[in-house]
């Protein structure tokens, strides 16, 4: 079903979602600069030329030149951040609040002293809470995007190295990127409009400061990170605020904890699958939504855990209303271990094992506790939860389709891991629209 955002309808309010954000991102980020004595000095003194330094839009500069508080929440200000820009005006709360109701703040002070505002009047209408009862339940929109396909592979740093210094016809890289040539024929035949890109940061956007276990990236763009050499000389990526805004809004009413982060630089657990499955390119043909996920610092989440968020995330995919061709990709593993007197572990036969159930039965396979990761695939072979979101997206988890192997490859070494790699088609029984052609 499409999803319900009735509350937009409760008079005299503006609720500040995941859309209002984005729209309002830079609007708020200027509030924030408001917190230093500097630049509350900077913009004092001048205040048309402090704003020109920010990407604000016209409607946006023009609602803080006219204090409009209600036009600037229009236009995506959330009141805790425009309180700060109140604040280096002078202004009380009440006086920010008595000035978006049209009274004094002496009136509307002497309001708050007889018991505030009533509800009665103040509420939305009965017709349009009873059509938003009544929608509870409905089916899918006619037109919405499918979830198409889901590519599962490692995304070992050093394969990102080999390929930047084109050295791709070693005979020690070659074997490595001969096992993608399917691949890369597969994608231009089943290109898809988005991708929603599983991995995880390697202490590059998120270091001990802040440790989110799932982090959804709702930003417009996200460069190549600096992991210590310089970035990858790869295109930046191309986001999809849209469809990120509306996976935010599904999943965390599915009760599924999200971090959601506008802006941050993508490390080689993003762009090395990139590479691999569409080569050399001046551009990304798709746009990318990141999606990080802890598996760095324990307690990481569950097989299980990210097993059902990828089933829920076909269900946020499949409620928005648009014609989109959308492939799941998951990334990280195979077994390896980079770190102690194990270090440089590889687990063939292991690894194999998995690469069977995850096809066959991939419920089963989500129950396999952290310890036999650790145990069998290396410290680092815990990376392969985030497969499980993808495999969870695909329409045979719940009986409502089948999946199609399309491709399989396994090879050690490269560098330090075992590079382990699997298409799955999806074909759902209710045939998804061609999105394109």
């Amino acid at each position: 079903m499409s999803l319900d955002k009735t509350y937009k309808k409760v008079p005299g309010t503006t609720i500040f979602d995941a859309e209002q954000s984005a729209k309002g991102y830079h609007l708020n980020q200027f509030c924030m600069s408001l917190m230093t004595a500097a630049n509350r000095e900077r913009y004092l003194a001048d205040e048309r030329a402090y704003l020109q330094e920010w990407p604000l839009t016209d409607a946006q500069r023009q609602a803080l030149l006219d204090r409009d508080l209600n036009a600037a929440m229009a236009e995506g200000g959330n009141i805790y951040f425009l309180s700060k820009w109140g604040a280096t005006l002078g202004l009380s709360f009440q006086q920010m609040a008595g000035s978006m109701t049209g009274m004094s703040e002496e009136d509307y002070r002497d309001m708050m002293l007889h018991g505030g505002r009533s509800i009665e009047g103040n509420r939305i209408a009965d017709q349009v809470r009873e059509a938003h009862y009544a929608a509870e339940g409905a089916q899918r929109p006619a037109e919405h995007a499918w979830v198409t396909g889901a590519v599962f592979t490692s995304h070992v740093p050093a394969i990102g190295a080999a390929w930047d210094q084109h050295r791709r016809e070693e005979p020690y890289w070659k074997a490595v990127f001969d096992g993608y040539e399917v691949s890369k024929q597969w994608e231009r035949e089943n290109l898809p409009d988005v991708v929603f890109l599983v991995y995880n940061d390697h202490a590059t956007a998120f270091d001990l400061t802040v440790i989110p276990t799932f982090v959804l990236g709702t930003g417009a763009s996200y460069p190549a990170a600096d992991e210590g050499y310089g970035p990858r000389p790869v295109p930046g990526i191309e986001g999809d605020p849209d469809l990120a805004a509306h996976i935010a809004h599904s999943l965390i009413r599915e009760d599924f904890d999200l971090t959601l982060v506008n802006e941050m630089a993508v490390d080689h657990g993003l762009t090395v699958p990139l590479s691999l499955m569409f080569g050399d390119v001046e551009r990304w043909p798709v746009k990318v939504i990141p999606f990080h996920v802890n598996v760095v610092q324990y307690p990481v989440p569950s097989g299980e855990r990210c097993f059902r968020l990828g089933q829920a995330l076909r269900r946020a995919i499949e409620s928005y209303d648009r014609p989109l061709r959308v492939q799941v990709w998951g990334t990280g593993g195979m077994s390896h271990q980079l770190q102690g007197p194990r270090a440089g572990l590889i687990n063939e036969e292991w690894d194999n094992r998995w690469l069977d159930a995850l096809v066959r039965d991939p419920a089963d396979l989500a129950r396999v506790p952290h310890l036999e990761y650790v145990e069998e695939a290396g410290s680092e072979g815990i990376e392969l939860v985030m497969w499980f979101i993808a495999r969870g997206a695909l329409a045979d988890v719940d009986g409502s389709g089948t999946v199609e192997v399309k491709h399989r490859f396994y090879h050690v070494p490269a560098s330090n891991t075992a590079v382990g790699h699997l298409i799955l088609e999806n074909h759902p029984r209710a045939e998804a629209p061609a999105g394109k052609e």
